[in-house]
């Protein structure tokens, strides 16, 4: 049987001497009811990243983000313009058919711009609709008087200057003045649709899509095949245009709604109609008279 005095509490050494030889160990706190083991900490001034992060001392971006604390970007830097030009693919893709195989009673905004409205696909699709009409007067012409004896051909620059100005202008001023009028309207009479410049910008730049396989076509020098390909192209495109903007204004009076609608449509088709007369109207010049053609024949008696 074991003596008592083998039975008595003997003192051991300090908690910190026995810690500072096994840095490793683990203490749990009798106090503590769960009972979860605690790593004891290391030397001071040793601090873990762990810690830095769950007392927010991270600074990296993402803390930033997820704290909601990150600021914009001012419009005069890089960055604000480049968040426009945010876009995917597909995203790019799925609009490009929206705007030529448009659904009646589908909003093309609510359907494809309003989750990520972007600049990128408008952009690209000016600038190929430019050097696409360009190419194409250009060739159209070129086509239309081969042959003839007195032709030179020489290439219409001008046309890429002329056909920047226009499809550009169309894109950007356009969709200003309808903004400023929705705006207007919208503190005029309550619960209308409202649609920011971005959005409007996205619609006529994807809408504009269309022209380009049109602009292909008219460099056959047929006014028949011109004229049909206009007037599809007109169809669809003019058609996305108006059941978007329909929703903006029908609830207005009536006949301002009817009037807007028919402002959009008309200048839709001055734009088209203008393209295609400005630089794909070449006539075949009619040979100047011979000396043969200018002599008489005189009759007999």
């Amino acid at each position: 049987m074991a003596a008592v005095d083998d039975l008595q509490f003997q003192e051991f050494d300090d908690a910190e001497n026995l810690l500072a030889a096994n840095r490793d160990a683990t203490t749990i706190s009798i106090g503590d009811p769960s009972g979860n083991p605690k790593k004891q900490r290391r030397v001071a001034g040793a601090t873990t990243r762990e810690d830095d992060d769950l007392l927010g001392n991270d600074d990296s971006d993402k803390t930033e983000l997820l704290a909601g604390q990150k600021e914009s970007a001012q419009f005069w830097t890089f960055e604000y313009y480049q968040s426009f030009f945010d876009v995917e693919t597909h995203q790019v893709l799925n609009r490009i058919k929206g705007s030529i195989l448009p659904w009646p009673g589908k909003n093309f905004v609510r359907l494809y711009i309003r989750s990520n409205p972007d600049l990128y696909g408008p952009f690209w699709i000016c600038a190929t609709l430019v050097f696409a009409i360009a190419i194409s007067g250009n060739l159209s012409n070129f086509l239309v008087k081969l042959g003839l004896p007195q032709f030179h051909y020489v290439p219409e620059f001008r046309k890429v200057t002329i056909a920047a100005t226009a499809i550009y202008s169309y894109a950007c001023l356009v969709p200003l003045a309808l903004w400023g009028f929705l705006m207007w309207r919208n503190s005029k009479v309550m619960n209308l649709v409202s649609y920011s410049f971005l959005e409007i910008v996205c619609v006529y730049g994807y809408s504009l899509f269309i022209y380009i396989p049109a602009a292909v076509l008219w460099i056959i020098p047929l006014p028949t095949v011109r004229w049909i390909s206009i007037v599809v192209a007109m169809c669809l495109s003019g058609s996305v245009l108006v059941m978007t903007f329909w929703p903006a204004v029908r609830d207005d009076h009536h006949r301002i709604a009817i009037a807007t609608v028919s402002a959009i449509a008309a200048l839709h088709v001055l734009f088209a109609v203008g393209c295609q007369v400005c630089f794909f109207n070449s006539q075949i010049p009619t040979p100047p008279p011979t000396v043969a053609d200018t002599i008489q024949p005189t009759k007999t008696q």
